[in-house]
């Protein structure tokens, strides 16, 4: 066990079961744990995984001397002795007195008011760190209390560790799940027991694993029951819970955190495609700027034909025949917008004017020799007509 400032905070599990040689190969199976006598007591294992140790088993006497098998945690303290004290004030009950774990500690093992069974421990030295955000793999994620009176438990607790009530969850038919925590951090849960598991209040661990799936159905293969789950629960995760060979009550907690790791890696790509279209842009800056230099140059182009219009209006004169014409309406429209090419020749238009004076008269002669054709053409009939009668 490591050292330091741990007051209310969980340091430790044990496993005090019948079987130990029976209860290794189990948790072997289920959480990955390797095991390893306690240099300080032989006698003593160590659960651990990688380079860590988080858990410890005895061996319980005979029933009923030794109680059935069971898990109990260990609650870190400033001062071992003024703590029981305290429990046996507050209701608790001292079920072993202070004593020392040579170079380790020293610990007592209390009980709650309502029966459940629990641990205080002072490390020999200071200096204990305070556990990871995310729990390694074979620590322990979270702590449950099963109680016959979950607000008098935390009472209970709160005067001895300084715990709260951080929230409560409406669970429906199984009531209230309380959790409750300390210095901003969230420690564990307090629920209204169960009593077909057991008929006294307990403590329950949550030991961290990859996948409670996987774990749930180890438990099973090697020979555990399955209480629980394996289930989602409110803030992420799933869990499992069981009963191992001899009967003690264990959990399992696995939290996705291997799977969303790759995840930060896809915007790796991001910065390197970034560029590419950054390189477009200044490309077709140019490409967007030449367009409207193409028409500017090209606009006083067609404006040049203008000043060239006046030369085609110097032959006036062959336009004018044409207007005697039905269509010459049209062209002395386009006639009077050469007026100021007129001004300059004033016999032209004198003559021009007297042109139309003889082709109007021509037509009147015209209109009146057709007049008189019929008139003529009537005489020279009734001329005829005279002679033949005559004739007779």
């Amino acid at each position: 066990m490591a050292q330091g400032s741990i007051h209310g905070r969980f340091v430790w599990q044990e496993l005090m079961t019948a079987d130990t040689a029976a209860a290794a190969a189990f948790y072997s199976k289920v959480v990955g744990w390797h095991t390893m006598p306690s240099a300080a007591d032989p006698s003593y294992t160590q659960f651990g995984k990688g380079g860590g140790y988080y858990a410890g088993m005895v061996k319980l006497p005979a029933e009923p001397a030794g109680g059935k098998p069971h898990w109990l945690p260990y609650v870190g303290v400033n001062d071992v002795e003024a703590t029981a004290a305290d429990a046996e004030r507050h209701g608790g009950r001292i079920k072993k007195p202070g004593a020392d774990i040579p170079t380790i500690g020293r610990f007592a093992i209390l009980s709650d008011p309502q029966g459940a069974a629990f641990a205080i421990f002072k490390p020999a030295q200071s200096g204990m760190d305070a556990p990871n955000q995310t729990p390694a793999l074979g620590s322990f994620s979270w702590m449950e209390l099963a109680t016959t009176q979950p607000e008098a438990a935390l009472d209970f607790y709160a005067k001895l560790f300084g715990w709260q009530a951080v929230n409560r969850m409406d669970m429906g038919p199984q009531g209230i799940y309380l959790i409750f925590g300390s210095d901003g951090v969230q420690r564990g849960g307090i629920y209204r027991m169960h009593t077909e598991r057991s008929s006294t209040p307990y403590w329950l661990p949550y030991a961290s694993v990859a996948s409670a799936d996987e774990a749930a159905a180890s438990a099973q293969a090697a020979g555990g029951h399955l209480l629980a789950g394996p289930l989602d629960v409110p803030g992420g995760g799933r869990i499992a819970q069981f009963t191992d060979p001899s009967g003690a009550i264990f959990a399992v907690h696995s939290v996705a955190t291997a799977k969303p790791a790759p995840k930060p890696a896809a915007p790796k790509p991001k910065p390197a495609a970034a560029p590419k279209p950054a390189e477009a842009k200044p490309a077709a800056a140019p490409t967007a700027a030449s367009p409207p230099a193409v028409p500017k140059p090209a606009a006083p182009k067609p404006a040049a034909p203008t000043p060239a219009a006046p030369k085609p209006a110097a032959p006036k004169p062959a336009v004018a025949k044409p207007a005697a014409k039905k269509k010459a309406a049209p062209k002395k429209k386009a006639a009077a917008k050469k007026k100021p090419a007129a001004k300059k020749k004033p016999a032209a238009r004198k003559k021009a004017a007297r042109k139309s004076a003889a082709r109007s008269a021509k037509k009147a002669a015209r209109k009146s020799a057709a007049r008189r054709k019929p008139a003529k053409r009537a005489k020279a009939a009734k001329r005829r007509g005279g002679k033949a009668r005559r004739k007779k």
